[in-house]
C-alpha cells in the first residue's frame, strides 16, 4: 500500500533506495508507528532521508501522498469510526495537555467526544460559522475549522490556527536546506561541518570515560582518566569583500561570518573592497586609518591556513588587471598580482560568490577571478558551499 509513496519520493528527487523502502516496511510491521500519524511521519523520514537537504522534498512528497490524513470532510467523518479507535485515542493523548485531558474527562471522556461528533454530524444541516455547538469555522466547538476547543477535531481545513492537529510535514522547517537556495547561518554551519580536523590539546578537563573504564579494569580500583576537549583544529583565514555591489549581499555574508566564527576556533578575518590590494583592514569604520599591509598578513599566517575569499567578484576588469585600476585609491600593483601571491601562500584556497552561478558568465571580472583561482569558485548555496568545503578538506 506504500508503493505510491515510494514512487512519489523518487519523483520528488529524494534518493530513496529499495533497501530503505523495505526497511520502512519492516519498521511498520514491527509496530514502530502503530496508530500514531506523527510517529509514522518521523519513522518514514528517518529511514528514507539520509541527507538534510532532502527533508523539504520529503515533506512535500509526504503531504502529496497522505494529504487525506488532514483534509477530512464532514462526510468522511461519518465513517471516521473506520479508523482504529486506539489510533484516535493515542493521538488525542499525544496532542493534549493534562489539563485539556481533564476537560475531556469532564465532558465524558474520549468515547463521549466521538459520540457527540457523530450526533452533531447527523443533526447539522448546511454550513455553520462561529458559535460553540455546530460544526463549522471560527467558533469554539470541538469540531470544525479555525476555532478553538481543547478537545477539537479539525474538519475541512487547509491549515491550523492553533497547531493542535497533526500536520508536521506542512511546517516544512527544513525548506531552506535545499541545495539550490541561498544560505542562512544554520545552513552554513551544516555545510562547514565538512571542514573539520579534530584534535585534542590544552588542559585535560574532560572525563575520558573509555579510558577510565579501561584503567579501572586494569588496576582493580577506580582510576579516573581526564583528557583535553576535542576541538576543530582547522585554521581558516577569511577575506570579506565589503561595500559597493556587495551591499546587496550584506545579510548572507553576515550569516556566513557568524557561522564561521561559531564553527572554527582558529579563525582570522580581514576586509577588502572589490579586489585584494596592498592593504586590508579589520574595522570598516577605520579602513583608511588602520589598514594592515597585505604583505604582513602573508608573512603572519602560514600555509596550513585554509584561505577563503567571499565576494561577488563584480568590478571593472581594470581593477584586477592593471596598476592604478582600483576605484578608490592608486594601487601600485595590479589586484591579480596580490591574488596570485595569496594563492601561493595558502594553497588550500576558495572563492565563495553570492552571485547566482547562472549569471557568472555575463560578468567579465567574475571570469577573470575564476581563471586566477583555477575555477576554485563556488556559489553561496548549500550545495556550493559543501562542494567548496570538500575541496578544502582534501587539500
Amino acid at each position: 500500500m506504500f508503493v505510491p509513496f515510494f514512487e512519489t519520493l523518487r519523483k520528488a528527487g529524494v534518493p530513496v533506495s529499495l533497501r530503505e523502502y523495505l526497511g520502512f516496511l519492516e519498521g511498520m510491521r514491527a509496530g514502530l508507528a502503530t496508530y500514531d500519524v506523527e510517529a509514522f511521519y518521523y519513522l518514514a523520514r528517518t529511514i528514507m532521508v539520509k541527507d538534510e537537504r532532502h527533508i523539504d522534498r520529503f515533506d512535500q512528497a509526504f503531504a502529496h501522498t497522505f494529504r487525506g490524513l488532514e483534509d477530512i470532510s464532514a462526510d468522511d467523518v461519518l465513517n471516521a469510526m473506520d479508523l482504529p479507535e486506539e489510533w484516535l485515542r493515542k493521538q488525542a493523548e499525544k496532542m493534549l495537555t493534562p489539563e485539556e485531558m481533564a476537560e475531556i474527562e469532564a465532558l465524558g471522556g474520549f468515547d463521549k467526544l466521538m459520540e457527540t461528533l457523530r450526533k452533531r454530524l447527523e443533526e447539522q444541516k448546511g454550513r455553520h460559522q462561529g458559535g460553540s455547538k455546530w460544526i463549522g469555522t471560527g467558533g469554539t466547538s470541538p469540531f470544525g475549522a479555525y476555532g478553538y476547543n481543547p478537545e477539537g477535531v479539525r474538519i475541512g481545513q487547509n491549515e491550523s490556527r492553533h497547531r493542535r492537529a497533526v500536520k508536521v510535514w506542512d511546517k516544512r522547517e527544513f525548506k531552506n536546506l535545499d541545495g539550490d537556495v541561498e544560505l542562512g547561518t544554520r545552513n552554513i554551519k551544516v555545510a562547514m561541518k565538512r571542514l573539520r580536523a579534530w584534535a585534542r590539546d590544552g588542559a585535560a578537563d574532560e572525563l575520558d570515560l573509555d579510558g577510565t573504564i579501561r584503567k579501572t579494569a586494569e588496576n582493580g580500583y577506580l582510576d579516573v582518566q581526564m583528557r583535553p576537549e576535542r576541538r576543530n583544529a582547522v585554521k581558516v583565514l577569511l577575506f570579506l569583500d565589503v561595500g559597493g555591489s556587495m551591499d546587496d549581499h550584506i545579510k548572507v555574508v553576515e550569516e556566513l561570518f557568524s557561522a564561521a566564527r561559531a564553527e572554527f576556533k582558529h579563525l582570522e578575518y580581514y576586509y577588502f573592497h572589490n579586489c585584494l590590494y596592498e592593504g586590508v583592514w579589520r574595522d570598516n569604520a577605520r579602513r583608511w586609518q588602520e589598514q594592515t599591509p597585505t604583505h604582513e598578513v602573508l608573512n603572519t599566517y602560514g600555509p596550513d591556513y585554509k584561505c577563503i575569499f567571499v565576494g561577488d567578484a563584480s568590478m571593472s576588469p581594470y581593477e584586477i588587471a592593471f596598476a592604478g585600476g582600483a576605484n578608490e585609491h592608486w594601487n601600485p600593483e595590479a589586484g591579480s598580482v596580490w591574488l596570485q601571491r595569496a594563492r601561493a601562500q595558502w594553497p588550500n584556497h576558495l572563492w565563495i560568490n553570492p552571485v547566482p552561478e547562472r549569471h557568472w558568465e555575463y560578468t567579465q571580472s567574475i571570469s577573470m577571478i575564476r581563471e586566477i583561482f583555477e575555477d576554485a569558485m563556488v556559489p553561496m548555496t548549500l550545495e556550493g558551499l559543501e562542494r567548496g568545503m570538500k575541496a578544502l578538506a582534501k587539500g
